[in-house]
């Protein structure tokens, strides 16, 4: 298979000019809808949105002058719009979305209007199983740190730069591309990453081997003469790419088989240093700031991006050492007393793996409890093995309910958490289900003791838990 398409240049004429469009986002304050509005501003689109519940997002946007509200009043709405955007969020009885529809309104879902964005950019796009936000956010932090400027959609928050989209005066769109509902299949990237490939959202895919027709769809995607940077030493990517012989990938990794290669790897401060290669070319030395040898991976694809983009190596290596990583990516919380408090999104058993063992790595604790929240009823009963096996670098485990995400009613009774904590218990783990967070943190205040690192852990609300630790500790343990 050849990368076949249309250029950027055809696929621009073809994209709608947004300059004086007037576009509604339903659900506006979440982190990527409110990049995408603050893109297509800079588009000179017309932009207004609506939201449950105010947000520093909102009021960003406000200060923009995007016509802003709170609660889906579609009294709002007086004069007819040209495009309303919707996030996965937004049923289809949205007060605003049936008026809108019955106004005759072309509606969008959030990867669609993406995808008509990125047409009008040279685009990069970061897909993968795991691993999505850190590589976007690493890879736009290099990118407008060295001048290139790109705009970017990321999502998570970044606070390096100054939240988790940002629009730039350059010819890049950097976007995570996510593999749910096949949204990636919106893009047509000019460079596009596969980090890894695995089994998730086996509530919307059949199998493993629907995923890899989808990511292979994906592949398909990339504009001519586009780039395909993978990861070589991934087992299921490769059977993606022995699928399309005729299809040029260039790889990175630790192996020497890959192109871009990290070698000599050394634990210094709680994360890695390592020299880079190119081929067999040596092209100087990192050394980032998130700790962890995921991240030497997420890494190696950001360094491979950047060079197509024309940056040279050691001002790509400068400037990653300087990354200081997304929110709820191993995030520090606080440390009081010698307890350490981290928060991390990680609610796949292989990320949870990665982030226990880079923060022993990090922290070097007597003990380490993982309080994880269980991200959907059917992730949880589809990978219960996995996620059993998942916990063994934490001293103990503690499991609240799992948290509620698109599974029906019948799902949610054929599992819970105590089922996880069960299967951890047969593997001779400590773990403990606790329902509530109150009960969590009670448990949590008559047991830590000096040299302890908690992280809670999930994709859901379980941040909560580490707020208030943070709090505990720094109102009555001084």
């Amino acid at each position: 298979m050849t990368i076949t398409g249309v250029s950027v240049e055809e696929t621009a004429k073809q994209t709608p000019d947004f300059a004086g469009k007037k576009i509604h986002f339903i659900g506006i304050g979440g982190c990527g809808m409110r990049g995408l509005a603050s893109v297509l501003l800079k588009q000179q689109a017309l932009i207004s949105g609506s939201d449950v519940c105010d947000s520093g997002g909102i009021q960003m946007l406000s200060k923009l002058g995007v016509r802003c509200w709170v609660g889906h009043n579609p009294d709002e709405l007086t004069e007819p719009v040209d495009y309303v955007v919707i996030s996965a969020a937004v049923k289809d009885t949205n007060p605003e979305l049936i008026k809108l529809k019955a106004m005759g309104t072309r509606i969008l879902k959030y990867a669609q209007m993406l995808g008509l964005l990125m047409d009008r950019y040279d685009g990069i796009a970061v897909s993968g199983t795991h691993g999505k936000s850190t590589t976007t956010a690493m890879t736009a932090f290099v990118l407008r740190e060295t001048g290139v400027d790109p705009s970017f959609v990321i999502g998570a928050n970044v606070d390096q730069l100054n939240g988790g989209s940002g629009v730039g005066s350059g010819s890049h769109l950097i976007a995570e591309a996510c593999e749910y509902d096949r949204s990636f299949l919106n893009l047509h990237p000019q460079v596009a990453t596969i980090l890894n490939v695995e089994e998730d959202h086996l509530d919307y895919y059949r199998d493993l081997e629907e995923i890899l027709q989808t990511f292979g769809t994906f592949v398909s995607q990339i504009r001519p003469g586009g780039t395909l940077i993978v990861n070589g030493e991934d087992v299921n990517i490769a059977k993606v790419l022995n699928r399309y012989p005729d299809t040029k990938a260039e790889t990175f990794g630790l192996k020497p088989r890959c192109l871009w290669r990290a070698e000599n790897l050394t634990l210094c401060g709680g994360s890695y240093q390592f020299d880079v290669y190119h081929d067999h070319q040596l092209l100087g030395n990192c050394h980032l700031q998130l700790p962890g040898v995921h991240n030497v991976y997420n890494a190696l694809a950001a360094i491979a991006i950047a060079r197509h983009c024309g940056v040279e190596p050691q001002d790509i290596f400068q400037t990653l050492g300087r990354f200081q990583g997304a929110h709820r990516r191993l995030t520090l919380k606080g440390s009081v007393n010698q307890i350490t408090i981290l928060d991390d999104y990680a609610h796949h058993p292989t990320e949870i793996q990665a982030s226990l063992q880079a923060a022993k790595e990090r922290y070097q604790p007597k003990r380490l409890w993982c309080i994880f929240q269980p991200h959907q009823h059917s992730r949880t009963r589809f990978l219960l093995n996995d996620f059993a096996h998942s916990f063994s670098a934490a001293e103990a485990v503690i499991v609240p309910d799992i948290y509620f995400v698109r599974d029906s009613q019948a799902e949610c009774q054929l599992i819970n958490s105590g089922d996880l904590v069960a299967r951890i218990a047969q593997l001779g783990g400590t773990a403990c289900y606790l329902p509530r967070f109150d009960q969590i943190l009670q448990y949590l205040k008559c047991q830590l003791a000096a040299g302890d690192l908690v992280i809670t852990m999930g994709a859901g609300d379980i941040w909560k838990i580490s707020d208030e630790l943070v709090r505990w500790l720094g109102r009555d343990c001084n």
